[in-house]
């Protein structure tokens, strides 16, 4: 069997407080709606919105909201991300938990959005899960994205789809977009992008064939985005390449280089040390005036 069917929940979230009630409703319609769904998940910090002070140790009490869920409907489920507190470090972490309600994994987002989001630690541990007789999913978190080295590995490590919790509300959205659809096509994955709304993002969550086509994209509002996907599509690309043409994962499989630019020690990699610091841009003005950078005609 290779057919699944997965839901994402793009829902409207409300920053800094509870919103795991209105995810227990959401769930509850979608499974009254269309119960031959087996996966569902909702965007990245959807249980609290981007808010620091809701951090909690893991397991505690919205995981275990979580897990009652899941086991309540008999479904795989991805409650978009969380913060979670580890003694005085915090990370931005999604369980993973299956249909028994137990958790199989949790993945820490290895690319907090740095400088904007602050006081998060990066985790450093890739995430993939097997669901028997379906295929291997991968898990990553919204600007991990923008890194193609953690969906390179993720389906170096078997990942034939990736799910994607992300809360992005700026106007970079569109480069999100082709993003998702340049790593389907060059990792001959799906890729679920599943964004929120309100609070938690702007929506347009895409859901995306290893043949880079748009298999759906949503507009700005709530919406139920239910599909059946065929994993055999992933597993027949990288035999015979996207549309029989590329056949990427082998080509990196067989390459005649390795990128020393990885290595920190190479000197390969010496230009990005020219950069300046990881900070907040600060107004021209500003900069001008402490840091008395000529003007235009001085």
């Amino acid at each position: 069997m290779s057919v699944f069917s997965i839901a994402g929940i793009q829902m409207g979230v409300t920053y800094g407080q509870d919103n795991i009630p209105k995810m227990e409703s959401k769930l509850a319609i979608l499974m009254s709606r269309f119960p031959w769904v087996e996966m569902v998940f909702f965007s990245e910090l959807a249980a609290f919105g981007a808010s620091l002070e809701h951090a909690q140790t893991l397991p505690g009490p919205a995981e275990d909201a979580f897990r009652a869920m899941a086991q309540k409907h008999k479904i795989w489920l991805i409650p978009g991300s969380l913060f979670e507190r580890v003694g005085d470090l915090i990370y931005n972490t999604s369980p993973v938990i299956d249909p028994e309600g137990n958790v199989v994994t949790r993945y820490r987002k290895i690319f907090p959005f740095r400088p904007y989001e602050k006081g998060v630690t990066a985790g450093t541990e890739f995430c993939v899960f097997d669901v028997p007789l379906v295929g291997r999913f991968g898990v990553s978190i919204c600007y991990d994205m923008w890194f193609p080295e953690v969906a390179r590995t993720l389906v170096s490590m078997g990942a034939e789809m990736i799910l994607r919790p992300v809360l992005t509300d700026t106007i970079d959205r569109d480069v999100e977009l082709a993003i998702s659809r340049a790593t389907a096509a060059q990792n001959q994955c799906f890729i679920f992008d599943l964004n929120g709304v309100w609070s938690g993002g702007n929506g347009r969550s895409i859901v995306v064939r290893p043949t880079g086509t748009v298999l759906h994209q949503a507009s700005s509002v709530e919406e139920f985005i239910p599909v059946d996907l065929d994993i055999a599509v992933a597993r027949r690309c990288r035999e015979t390449g996207m549309f029989g043409l590329g056949q990427v994962l082998k080509s990196f499989r067989d390459r005649d280089v390795d990128f020393d630019v990885y290595d920190r020690s190479s000197g390969r990699a010496a230009f990005l040390d020219t950069l300046g610091p990881l900070v907040v841009p600060a107004r021209r003005i500003r900069a001008v005036e402490e840091h008395h950078i000529p003007r235009e005609g001085e």
